[in-house]
């Protein structure tokens, strides 16, 4: 919203600046994006007077100006407008005055005669497009007087970003109500002139209006005998300083009340309506119309339109048609003010690529309230500007009268909300000075009834009249305060919630060096597919936002392999991603089907994806170079069960899975708690892996119940150093290692602390050598090596005896 400084002072005495008026409408709420001078280009041109005009000898088309410009010596200007003339006052751009297209003035001759300067049109001031001869200015203006003072130009404009719920504040009116209440000052709106002409019969137009809900209200008035000139300099110059081009009277009163007062208007040239009537309704499909623009569309039936007897004769809130538009004949207006429904507004004016600063305000709301009185408004300008005449009657119809919403209001709970005390005094001053009806009540149940302005359908609850109160307060005044903070005794034994455990798994992948990725929950059926995921249980999305977004995903490795192939396609060599979210199935047979097949239920998992690729190490040196393998995989699962306070799980190989190959399923305690392993090579081609791809799948709500009965029990920290001692066994392929740990745990010797497989090598087919490393610790002593080397003979002799293996 383009606001000019001036033009706001008509309203309210504000007198202080630009900047300090947008800093404060900032803390308000209304951002300032920029403060212009849109006639900085011509602030050097001055007032002169033509003293003497003559044909200039050697040109046929020139003309030789002494001109007094109040410089202490007239000054000679070679002109070649044909309207010029002495005695006139003109626009004069000085020697060394650099015009708005960059020109720069130079003395220069024409035609054998000197020029000190050039007497100006409006066009080369940037004033309006007219060019047909030089701008004659008022005689009562000073001589030497800047242009812009003289034409009491707007100078000072603020570019003010209004959001979409202040509607109010998309105008004049509405920006000064708002400044005055910032500042504590009067706010008054002066009523122009509104004489209906009584010689004359009245003119009531008949309305007809379809749809109430489309259209609230819709009312116009008749001015006859006008005459299209163009308005007065005021006029246009304040319409071309908040960039809008000046067209004629008529349609720049339209333009001047919408951003003065916020209501959009059209004018119909009266003698094109055929049938002497209006029809608000929608378009039939199909029908075609042509709007100002002179582009043919075709309409639907969810466009609403301004009709006559016969035919379509504007877009309702959007534009008005080619077939009735003002032009230079038109002798009689009926003139448009009305409230449409902003929803319509915006279908239309989105589906036909038609923006206007019309459509911007109805899609946002209207005062309704003030309609007709923004009409009133803009007919006196309109007659004064035209010399036309205000015919007796006024065309309305109010299918749905406005009606303010009652608000119960509690300062208590204003300053529960803020955070700090306001004076019940502020607070009613405050609603009041915003428009608002208060009626104060003292009782058992403490609070005021409050009424909303019309200008203001964004007031619908308490909770808006507290944002009010505490905008005008100064949000940027509330001291910050951190609240307190009572912890419970009670609560000490309580499970975490949902929310706070899924927050730790994330603290956990963090902390451990993985990247956490965030991908939509909708895929593809394609996606799917790929993986070879079946069809069933899989929920489709009625309105899709385009393919690759058509169904909610059952399985969460689309959305990390997908992440891998942008990585990838970035330059990254290693990868480590993990992803906490949820993956949807149909709820089966105990869903209900709608009439368009979808299910009304669904069965939601908290799942937690793994997946690992490339480089071990960031950096090879000093680390080997060599790349991720089931290894780690397995051991990011054991280091999250760990974390977790869970036991080592049992993992057992499956040839089946539609995706991982090979693949283990996860398990904890006789509990499925997931899968991992490598992603099908074939598979992940399609997303640019040149190298085998680790991916693991966790159910989250099962860890979450499984961690949520762990009793986890403290010991004391171990004082006494450990010893460890590693042993290889030569096995047959087919003993796997777990076997071998689960037989170490099974000893239950007092000195063995642990057992982990430390390396894997196999010199020959059929035959694998595993390196476990042995820990052996003492509660209450450092141990000796001879009670350590006796306690490793025993553990070799029960592997062969157990195994038959090689030590």
């Amino acid at each position: 919203m383009l606001l000019s400084l001036s033009w706001l002072r008509e309203f309210t005495p504000y007198g202080g600046s630009a900047q300090a008026l947008g800093d404060r409408l900032t803390m308000l709420g209304l951002e300032l994006e920029d403060i212009r001078n849109p006639y900085a280009a011509i602030s050097d041109i001055v007032v002169g007077e033509v003293v003497e005009c003559v044909a200039h000898p050697e040109s046929d088309r020139l003309y030789l100006c002494r001109v007094n410009a109040d410089r202490g010596e007239l000054l000679d200007i070679v002109c070649g407008a044909p309207n010029v003339a002495s005695g006139q006052k003109v626009p004069v751009a000085l020697v060394g005055t650099r015009m708005s297209d960059g020109l720069v003035i130079k003395k220069a001759k024409l035609r054998g005669a000197t020029s000190c300067g050039m007497i100006c049109s409006e066009r080369e001031l940037g004033l309006t497009e007219d060019h047909s001869g030089i701008m004659v200015l008022p005689a009562k203006m000073r001589v030497g007087q800047r242009l812009v003072d003289a034409l009491e130009l707007d100078t000072e404009i603020l570019d003010i970003s209004v959001t979409p719920n202040r509607a109010d504040c998309l105008s004049v009116l509405g920006l000064a109500r708002e400044t005055a209440g910032a500042f504590g000052l009067p706010f008054a709106v002066k009523d122009l002139p509104f004489v209906e002409d009584r010689r004359t019969e009245a003119f009531v137009l008949p309305l007809e209006v379809e749809d109430a809900d489309l259209c609230r209200l819709y009312s116009g008035r008749v001015i006859s005998g006008i005459r299209v000139a163009p308005s007065p300099m005021r006029v246009r110059y304040r319409l071309n300083a908040v960039g809008v081009r000046a067209i004629s009277n008529i349609v720049d009163v339209t333009n001047y009340i919408l951003f003065e007062c916020g209501q959009p208007l059209h004018s119909f040239d009266l003698d094109k309506l055929k049938g002497g009537r209006i029809v608000v309704k929608t378009a039939g499909d199909g029908e075609k119309f042509t709007p100002l623009d002179g582009q043919k569309r075709a309409l639907t039936v969810q466009d609403l339109c301004i009709c006559d007897a016969e035919r379509i004769v504007g877009l309702a809130g959007v534009m008005g048609g080619l077939n009735t538009e003002i032009t230079e004949e038109s002798r009689n207006v009926f003139l448009e003010s009305a409230v449409f429904k902003p929803e319509s507004i915006r279908k239309t004016s989105r589906r036909m690529g038609l923006s206007s600063e019309a459509s911007y305000r109805f899609e946002r709301g209207i005062d309704q309230a003030r309609t007709v009185w923004a009409l009133d408004r803009a007919c006196a300008m309109m007659a004064a500007f035209s010399g036309g005449v205000v015919r007796r009657g006024l065309s309305l119809v109010e299918p749905k009268p406005f009606v303010p919403v009652e608000i119960f209001f509690r300062p208590e709970r204003a300053a529960a909300l803020l955070g700090v005390k306001m004076e019940d005094e502020f607070c009613e001053k405050t609603l009041v000075g915003l428009g608002c009806a208060v009626v104060r009540s003292e009782g058992s149940e403490r609070g005021w009834r409050v009424r909303q302005p019309s200008w203001r359908p964004d007031l619908t609850r308490e909770v808006d009249l507290v944002e009010e109160a505490g905008r005008m307060y100064g949000l940027d005044s509330i001291s910050p305060v951190l609240p307190p903070l009572c912890k419970n005794l009670d609560d000490a034994g309580k499970l975490e919630s949902e929310f706070a455990f899924w927050a730790r798994v994330k603290r956990w992948g963090m902390g451990l060096g993985l990247n956490e990725a965030v991908n939509y929950s909708f895929v593809g059926h394609r996606d799917l597919d790929l993986l070879g995921l079946p069809r069933e249980g899989r929920i489709s999305i009625l309105n899709p936002l385009s393919a690759e977004q058509d169904v909610l995903r059952t399985s969460i490795a689309p959305g990390l392999l997908q992440a891998l192939r942008n990585n990838l396609a970035h330059g990254a060599t290693g990868l480590r991603l993990f992803e906490l979210a949820r993956v949807f199935e149909d709820a089966g047979q105990m869903a209900v089907q709608t009439s368009d097949g979808l299910p009304t239920a669904a069965r939601e998992t908290g799942v937690l994806g793994i997946l690992l690729y490339g480089s071990r190490y960031d950096a090879a040196w000093p680390h080997v170079e060599t790349d991720m393998d089931y290894a780690d995989i397995r051991g990011v699962v054991e280091h999250l069960l760990h974390f977790l306070h869970l036991p080592t799980p049992d993992v057992e190989s499956v040839s089946d899975h539609h995706w991982l190959l090979p693949c283990v399923t996860i398990s904890v305690g006789g509990r499925a708690a997931g899968c991992m392993g490598r992603v099908k090579p074939s598979l992940a081609g399609n997303f640019h892996a040149r190298k085998d791809v680790w991916l693991a799948e966790c159910d989250l709500d099962a860890l979450r119940c499984m961690h949520d009965a762990v009793r986890v029990a403290f010991v004391p920290l171990l004082v006494y150093p450990p010893v460890r001692r590693d042993i290889t066994v030569i096995v047959a392929d087919c003993l796997r290692a777990g076997q071998v740990l689960e037989h170490l745990e099974s000893l239950c010797l007092p000195l063995l602390a642990d057992a982990v497989l430390l390396d894997v090598f196999e010199p020959e087919p059929g035959e694998r050598r595993l390196t476990f490393r042995l820990t052996f610790r003492h509660a209450r002593r450092t141990l000796k090596d001879a009670e350590v080397d006796k306690e490793r003979e025993k553990v070799a002799q029960s592997l062969v005896k157990a195994f038959g293996v090689r030590i």
